[in-house]
């Protein structure tokens, strides 16, 4: 496979885990919203605020785990120059949750940091050539030969 297969693929794989935890996610927060809205009506049921606090936590620590990813898939998907920092990061964090994490962690690193990711993203920066350059001369030489000459004129015919 070609280094930009390795990367569209990877960028889908990004993209993949992280919706299958935003869906996670989604079915969590609505499974406490439903546990919540049963244990508040009970009159020895724990207080309406500790439910928010567990709603928020959840959300937060989902998201955590779920916004990297998307981001990172985006990022390696459209060849953005801080696509390889984003994924190294989304991978680390994917790792966390096996087995499809933990893969597409393996996956991330195996890519970036081999000769296939290097082709794609450690593209060297390109520099001007060593030496005296023309633009820069400011001896005679230089500035006579970039004088005006005008053309020759045309024979006259009549």
């Amino acid at each position: 496979m070609t280094p930009e297969q390795h990367n569209k693929y990877l960028a889908l794989s990004h993209l993949v885990y992280g919706g299958l935890f935003l869906l996670l996610a989604v079915v969590m927060l609505l499974f406490f919203t439903v546990m919540m809205g049963m244990g508040s009506g009970a009159p020895n049921g724990p207080p309406f605020f500790l439910f928010v606090f567990v709603w928020l936590f959840i959300g937060v620590i989902y998201g955590a785990m779920t916004v990297p990813s998307l981001i990172a898939g985006y990022g390696l998907l459209k060849r953005k120059k801080w696509a390889k920092t984003a994924s190294i990061i989304a991978g680390v964090l994917a790792g966390m949750s096996f087995p499809v994490g933990t893969a597409v962690c393996v996956y991330t690193f195996w890519f970036l940091f081999s000769e296939p990711g290097k082709v794609v993203y450690d593209k060297s920066v390109y520099a001007l050539p060593s030496g005296r350059q023309a633009w820069a001369a400011h001896d005679a030489t230089a500035q006579r030969e970039n004088q005006y000459v005008p053309p020759q004129s045309p024979p006259d015919w009549r």
